[in-house]
């Protein structure tokens, strides 16, 4: 019964921890990537990766705090990349829209707010770039409608950016 109280005690601490730290770095992230004259859309991704990064970290301190062992840990992490390597060669797959979303991050000339036309004979499609997510992006057309396009589409699909929206 002991060796519970102590676990519990410390996966308080590291939660507490984990919501001070949070904070701090999205307010630290955002001043600073602020000064830097990065677009929004970038900034709130970069956020949102350090994020995942950190609750990563937490499930792994939490796990081990309740007794899952070194090995079984390394075990799952190796299956995570192994499934982010697979992703890579897998061209409909969700962790290939999780790639494509960080190939278009840093590699592709449309950001959020850019009105972009997508050349598709069946689904041609028109409007402004209202959000970059992990497996999609989300455009809004002329109508007020959302539409919704796999990151690893866009790959596909010839896109041209009609306006460019400044910082």
């Amino acid at each position: 019964m002991e060796t519970h109280k102590v676990q519990i005690i410390q996966t308080v601490l590291i939660l507490l921890v984990y919501i001070i730290v949070y904070y701090i770095n999205k307010n630290v992230v955002n001043t600073s990537l602020k000064q830097t004259h990065i677009q929004r859309g970038r900034r709130k991704m970069i956020v949102k990766t350090i994020q995942l990064l950190s609750s990563t970290t937490v499930l792994v301190l939490l796990a081990s705090v309740w007794g899952v062992k070194q090995g079984d840990i390394a075990v799952f992490a190796g299956t995570i990349l192994a499934a982010i390597g697979i992703a890579l060669f897998a061209q409909w797959s969700l962790l290939s829209n999780i790639t494509s979303s960080v190939l278009l991050f840093f590699n592709h000339p449309m950001r959020i707010g850019d009105r972009i036309k997508v050349l598709d004979k069946d689904f041609p499609h028109e409007g402004m770039i209202a959000d970059l997510t992990y497996f999609f992006v989300h455009i809004r057309t002329d109508e007020g409608e959302i539409v919704t396009i796999p990151n690893s589409l866009i790959f596909q699909k010839s896109i041209v950016v009609v306006q460019n929206e400044e910082v």
